[in-house]
């Protein structure tokens, strides 16, 4: 079910959301925490049309208008940054029909779950630049598999500072650290490299047009209290599923950040969602990045749409951004309530004063912002 339903300037208010440049939007009022419109922030690239976070994926979400693009980093053997939606390689590449890497498929527990597939921290990153890219959902273009590489987190740095220059206005990067925990336990210093990265980019503070985002916690934490980072930070809130009635359901391996349940902390997402848990969460966080149903619940029982959470609202309260995820333009993606119409859920969201959408289709998700 989940899986199926599932610039700045100098002058910018740089503690809240990013400029925006849309003339079309710039008079209209929103709800959002700064009253600006939301973030477009590409989710992989433009996934929905390539295969996902290529930089042909990337460049295309900024010809789209994306405000910001979206990374998954992990980290090779030689430890170099490069985005992969997991550290397994073949549901997103066709490392399974090189005969040279054959031997490299293996078993390894990520977050508690065994996985027989080939993982980045298995090649070396000139390794990786020989295996291609492919779309990960059978819907969608074909056309495009094996044709791209798989690119470093430099390269897609290096193309959103040539973009903003090109464009005249910034774009932004939002890199995920995926599974630190894993990574540590690794050997593989997942958090140190990202923070070695922006600091070398020259972008490791609040003013950077970037924010690091992680399912986990800890690592967040160390990035303000270990490395003194001011650079912007969204705990993301996930679920295993939504329940026949609308609720989350906390169950294995998605309802609590892995490192909480290797420290024995009970705390799940819902937590912290609560009043008590947002409050933990500012501690160290600028924002926040639920999955949709805490925001806007449905029954998985007729996938009917209910009232809005207030999850927004006391975020907001507390200063906490919300960026929302994930928006897609598939019917089988919307409730029946939007009528076919990704449009509709888009509005719905920016109604309610979400202030950015991570969205498999830019396109849709700025058009979606034009008021009539």
């Amino acid at each position: 079910m989940r899986n199926i339903l599932l610039l700045f300037s100098a002058t910018c208010m740089l503690a809240t959301s990013a400029c925006q440049d849309d003339d079309s939007t710039s008079a209209a009022q929103y709800n959002t925490l700064d009253g600006k419109a939301p973030l477009v922030i590409a989710h992989r690239g433009a996934s929905g049309l390539l295969p996902e976070h290529t930089l042909e994926a990337y460049q295309r979400a900024i010809e789209q208008g994306a405000d910001f693009i979206e990374q998954d980093l992990v980290l090779t053997k030689d430890q170099v940054l490069v985005c992969r939606h997991e550290p397994m390689l073949s549901g997103t590449t066709n490392v399974a029909d090189l005969p040279q890497f054959a031997s490299r498929k293996t078993t390894k527990m990520v977050d508690g779950v065994a996985y027989n597939d080939w993982f980045v921290s298995d090649f070396t990153l000139a390794e990786i630049k020989t295996i291609k890219a492919k779309q990960a959902l059978a819907d969608r273009p074909q056309q495009f598999n094996g044709q791209y590489s798989i690119p470093t987190f430099q390269e897609v740095i290096d193309l959103a500072k040539a973009q903003s220059a090109a464009t005249g206005r910034v774009i932004g990067i939002y890199p995920e650290t995926k599974h630190p925990t894993y990574h540590e336990a690794q050997g593989l210093p997942l958090t140190r490299k990202l923070m070695e990265a922006l600091t070398a980019a020259g972008w490791n503070s609040k003013d950077a047009p970037v924010f690091v985002q992680s399912f986990e916690v800890s690592n967040l934490r160390s990035i303000r209290s270990q490395y003194n980072s001011t650079v912007r930070l969204v705990q993301l809130y996930d679920a295993y599923d939504v329940d026949a009635n609308g609720n989350m359901v906390m169950t294995a391996p998605n309802g609590q950040p892995y490192d909480f349940v290797v420290a024995g902390d009970p705390r799940t997402y819902n937590d912290l969602a609560t009043d008590a848990g947002l409050d933990f969460v500012k501690t160290y966080a600028t924002g926040i990045g639920p999955w949709k149903p805490f925001i806007q619940p449905y029954k998985a029982a007729d996938m009917g749409k209910l009232p809005a959470s207030t999850l927004i609202e006391r975020a907001h309260q507390r200063g906490l951004l919300v960026h929302a995820y994930t928006f897609r333009d598939e019917t089988r993606y919307l409730l029946p309530a939007y009528a076919n119409d990704p449009k509709a859920e888009y509005k719905n969201f920016y109604d309610l004063g979400l202030d950015g959408v991570f969205s498999d289709y830019t396109a849709t998700a700025v058009a979606a912002k034009q008021r009539q």
